[in-house]
């Protein structure tokens, strides 16, 4: 399980990736590079990093659901995914 302190730095970044979304945006466009540097490193969308919601994993990141492969794992067996089940032949 990830530190409590890295998820909230994600959540931080997100909040800033939003924030500046349209402005980055606009300066781009404008070829407006001294500006841009201007604006805060972490509000860049590449700076974010996927990371389960419930645990904080970095690898093993499902995008469609959210969540890491292992969380992932235990949430189709307890059957908290609707339509899922762990397959056996």
């Amino acid at each position: 399980m990830a530190k409590e302190s890295m998820k909230a730095r994600e959540v931080k970044r997100k909040k800033l990736v939003d924030k500046y979304a349209d402005k980055r945006k606009a300066l781009k466009e404008a070829g407006n590079f001294t500006e841009l540097q201007k604006l805060p490193r972490n509000s860049c969308k590449v700076r974010m990093r996927n990371r389960c919601k419930l645990t904080g994993r970095p690898r093993g990141y499902m995008r469609t659901f959210g969540v890491s492969r292992v969380t992932f794992r235990e949430m189709v067996l307890f059957g908290l995914i609707p339509g899922l089940t762990k397959a056996s032949w």
